[in-house]
Formats: structure tokens, C-alpha cells, sequence
């Protein structure tokens, strides 16, 4: 019946336990932050609906952030809509598409969605997520018609350096001269403190989309507002066409309040920088204590890493009592699992919490990973 396979991630929008260390957010904003900003003293908004191809102030402060024109910029219900619409106007069935892997499963199932075939290019722990140019070329045929990354990854962190990217672009043009190349940088802008945010992708070429929204870097997922880039013009129609086929338009009142948090922005970013390089230093000193237990990969952007159980100490009871004991303790991390990762594998989120908390559910882990291993060090002694 389902044309989207089912997947535990969906627990995400669920009944969160009193740790959630499986998010990939920071903190929300709260709509009294926006409000006055958004509408002043002009209560009677006209709930009229919005253009296709959305607001075109909103669509400048995004243009303006990305280093593009307005008239390249989409907006969309989340980034997640443009994904699905990118994917509905590029693809039919039986056309090609390459995914990394791990990958955040809704990128992937709009490919399925579609019907189109897609291609799994692995990512390892041990290389730290890196993306093998060689092994990209070997997927890529004349039937490719999309590849889809993103930078920063999801569940990793981890970002693709410039040269990567481009070099990506003319692998492409040799390869798969129809392909077009996806990157989703929902995460660019979480950068750590004083750190410079990595350039967008949107200005590589006409044959690169870039996608983000303003759920991750801003604490605005309420809002569903996110953006396609492209800067090719006959793409960009397409894009409009299908979203007027499926939504219509996004919500005037979601688009207003976007734009009141871009008119925050520096504000807004400057303070999730802030808490993300003080969580992240604290994850790392844990990480630290704990490499008996775990191994890492530290991220270059965003609120999210990837850790693993380390293989000599758990098996595969030892794995599924880790998560029972995080359950007893009302704490969760995100299983690799979800992504299509190694078992031992977990996406830790630690830009939610506050460093109390945080604090706190990294204890909990502490408990869960010791209580794990207990069983086979009592056999042992």
C-alpha cells in the first residue's frame, strides 16, 4: 500500500523521552519572538494565499544569504517539500539516482517514491564520511539523473570541502551529462562560534540545486518554510509548476514570520553558534572519557555526530541492551539504524538541549553504556 517505506525516525515528531539526544535541532523559537516584528500593529493579515513561487522579499534575504539572485530561489513547505518536488520534476521511473549512505531516509524515499532507482554510494565511520571520488564515478551512467548529498551530512556532520564539490560537478559532466547535482546544506549555517560558515554551493553552476530551511539553523521548524536554489531558469519554472500542483503556495502567515527571522537573523544564528560550540566542546570531552566505550567523528557543522559502540566491547546483545537502558532512563540518541549505518552506530543531537541537560542525558549514556557491557565483564571475571 505504502509508496514510503516505513522508518522509526518518525518518532522524532512523537512524545519526546526527557533526553532526546536523537534530535538534530536547536532550541525553537517562540512566536512571541516574531510576532510584532512579522505584523506590528496590523492584526488584520489577509489570509489570502501567497504566490507559487513565494514571497519576494523572503526570497531576496535568502538569495542574499546563498550569494544568487531572487528570481533563482523556490520557496517551499521545508526543505523536505523541495526535496520531494526536485526529485518529482527530475526523475521517472527507472531513472538513476545516486544517495550516499548513511542518509537521512526522507531524501531517499522521495527518490523511491518516484520510482526512481537509486544507487547507494557508502559512506564509512572509519573514513570519517568522506566521499570517495573514485567510487562516485563508478555509479554514475548516462542514466543518472540526479545525485543527491548533503554538506553538512546527516547523521554525521560532516561537511564536503569545496574542491570536492567541484570536482563532483565535472565528474558529472563526464559521466552523466543529464545528472543533476542536489545539495541539501539545511545545516551550512550551524557553524561553531567564531567559525566562517562554508560558501553555498548555489553558485557552482547551472546544473547544481542547493536546498536548505530555516528548521535547522534558525529553531524555526514550526514555520515549514525552506528553498530550492537553481539557477536554471527552465528548471526553476518546473519547480513553481510542481508546486502549485501540490500546495499551491505556502502559508502567507509562515512566510511573514520567516521573514521576520531573517530581519533577526544575525541575532538568531549568532546565539545557536554560541551553545553549539559550547555543547559540541562538551560532547568531545565526553567522547574523551568515554573512548572505551565509544569511538567519534567530530562534525564541521551543525547540532548532530556520529558515534559508535566500539565493535571489541558490543556485540550485538550488548547493542540491543545499551538502547534498553537508555529507554529505562527516558533518554534517546537516533540508532544508525534509521540512516542505514553500521549497528553500532548513533547519531548523537546536541543542539537541543541546554548544557545542563545535556549534561545530564550524556550521563545517562555513561549509565547505558556501562550497564551493556556489564553482562560480559561478569561472565569474564
Amino acid at each position: 500500500m505504502s509508496r514510503f517505506p516505513d522508518n522509526e525516525i518518525i518518532s522524532l515528531v512523537g512524545k519526546a523521552p526527557r533526553f532526546d539526544l536523537a534530535e538534530s535541532v536547536g532550541p525553537s523559537l517562540r512566536l512571541a519572538e516574531l510576532i510584532d516584528m512579522a505584523f506590528g500593529n496590523d492584526a488584520d493579515f489577509s489570509l489570502d494565499y501567497a504566490t507559487a513561487v513565494g514571497n519576494p522579499e523572503l526570497r531576496q534575504h535568502i538569495a542574499s544569504e546563498n550569494g544568487v539572485d531572487a528570481d533563482d530561489v523556490v520557496v517551499t513547505v521545508g526543505g523536505m517539500h523541495a526535496l520531494f518536488l526536485i526529485a518529482f520534476t527530475l526523475c521517472q521511473a527507472g531513472d538513476e539516482a545516486v544517495v550516499v549512505e548513511p542518509v537521512f531516509p526522507l531524501a531517499r524515499n522521495a527518490l523511491t517514491a518516484v520510482g526512481a532507482v537509486t544507487r547507494a554510494l557508502p559512506l564509512s565511520f572509519d573514513t570519517g564520511y568522506r566521499i570517495e571520488l573514485d567510487a562516485l564515478r563508478k555509479l554514475l551512467s548516462p542514466k543518472t539523473k540526479l545525485v543527491s548529498l548533503a554538506s553538512p551530512q546527516n547523521p554525521s556532520g560532516v561537511a564536503i570541502p569545496a574542491q570536492t564539490l567541484r570536482e563532483i560537478v565535472a565528474l558529472l559532466a563526464e559521466h552523466a551529462p543529464d545528472a543533476r547535482l542536489l545539495i541539501d546544506e539545511t545545516y551550512r549555517e550551524a557553524a561553531y562560534g567564531e567559525d566562517r560558515a562554508a560558501p553555498s554551493a548555489a553558485c557552482l553552476g547551472a546544473e547544481v540545486i542547493s536546498v536548505s530551511s530555516l528548521s535547522k539553523c534558525h529553531g524555526a521548524a514550526g514555520l515549514r518554510i525552506g528553498w530550492a536554489i537553481t539557477r536554471d531558469k527552465a528548471l526553476r519554472k518546473a519547480l513553481v509548476t510542481a508546486k502549485f500542483s501540490t500546495v499551491i503556495s505556502c502559508s502567507p502567515v509562515d512566510e511573514a514570520l520567516a521573514l521576520a527571522v531573517f530581519r533577526q537573523r544575525e541575532r538568531i544564528i549568532g546565539e545557536r553558534r554560541t551553545l553549539l560550540a559550547q555543547n559540541l566542546q562538551f560532547v568531545e570531552q565526553w567522547a574523551q572519557r568515554h573512548r572505551g566505550y565509544v569511538d567519534w567523528v567530530r562534525p564541521d557543522a551543525g547540532a548532530l555526530c556520529c558515534m559508535r559502540l566500539k565493535p571489541a566491547v558490543f556485540d550485538a546483545a550488548a547493542v540491543e541492551r545499551f538502547y534498553a537502558a537508555l529507554a529505562k532512563y527516558s533518554t534517546r540518541v537516533a540508532p544508525g539504524a534509521w540512516f542505514g549505518d553500521d549497528p553500532q552506530v548513533f547519531r548523537l543531537g546536541f543542539g537541543l538541549p541546554t548544557l545542563t541537560a545535556l549534561a545530564i542525558g550524556l550521563e545517562c549514556v555513561s549509565v547505558a553504556l556501562t550497564e551493556a557491557v556489564r553482562p560480559a565483564r561478569a561472565a569474564a571475571s
